[in-house]
């Protein structure tokens, strides 16, 4: 039997990891999932850039096609456009390359695990995992990752696979239902869409008018506002990291309430094989 068509109880929790899609959110968590014990066998790459951003990120990590890279692994991370993730996924059913086992992990934010149902029928897992993060496609996104929230749609039954993998990646997983993703990735696009047009467009303002690094500038004040937003907003900032620490050693102390407030009972600190 092949390593990737071992159940997931068979298997030693260290998984043979293939990377279809050498953009900037693959190599990445490529990266923090080797961090994590896991083996990276293969990443695909087609474009010049994507290749030397595979060879930057993941040195000597073999570039394959994809269907080798899907045959060698056990967990497969698909970081490939939206649009692509579809056709994709159904046309590596239809030859048959998926395997029975075979964890299938897409980091498309409009989708949830429908869009993986063919990979499902041959057998395989199927994981919805989208880290709310903007990538840069450096090394310096793997810091951004243990402060980040990542949306986690899967089957119940292994949603607690899901759920360790963010936990090794460094974020935080929040369950998020297949018929709410839609209006996830609508918040994501608005968020990160509205974020730049903003700052282009104050920092062409400042511009316009002489003010020298008009993003240096801007900087403190946009970081503020947003702090300040996002404490509105009842998110913990460094602006009310006082308030957390207190609550932190109230709970430590027993004057607090019942628990972790983010922990919902269903193991979203789950650390497991």
């Amino acid at each position: 039997m092949q390593p990737s068509a071992r159940p997931p109880s068979q298997r030693s929790g260290r998984l043979g990891l293939g990377i279809v899609g050498a953009g900037r959110v693959g190599p990445v968590l490529g990266l923090a999932l080797a961090g994590a014990g896991h083996a990276i066998v293969g990443v695909s790459a087609v474009s010049e850039t994507s290749r030397e951003r595979a060879e930057g990120m993941l040195p000597g990590v073999p570039i394959l096609d994809v269907p080798t890279v899907v045959e060698r692994s056990e967990l497969v991370i698909l970081a490939v456009p939206d649009a692509e993730l579809p056709g994709l996924v159904a046309g590596l059913a239809a030859t048959g390359t998926w395997q029975p086992g075979q964890i299938v992990l897409h980091t498309a934010p409009g989708f949830g695990i429908d869009v993986l149902r063919p990979a499902a029928a041959a057998g395989a897992i199927p994981l919805a995992v989208h880290p709310a993060v903007e990538f840069t496609g450096t090394s310096l996104d793997l810091s951004r990752l243990g402060e980040s929230y990542f949306a986690v749609t899967a089957p119940a039954a292994v949603l607690p696979i899901a759920q360790a993998l963010v936990v090794e990646m460094g974020g935080e997983p929040v369950v998020v239902a297949e018929a709410d993703r839609p209006a996830y990735a609508e918040a994501i696009a608005t968020a990160t869409s509205f974020s730049r047009s903003i700052v282009e467009q104050s920092t062409g303002l400042l511009h316009a008018i002489g003010v020298e690094n008009p993003g240096s500038f801007l900087s403190s004040l946009i970081r503020s506002s947003v702090d300040n937003a996002l404490t509105r907003a009842g998110a913990p900032t460094r602006l009310d990291l006082d308030a957390v620490i207190d609550a932190l050693h109230d709970e430590a102390s027993g004057d607090g309430g019942p628990g972790d407030p983010r922990d919902d009972g269903r193991g979203w600190f789950l650390r497991g094989e």
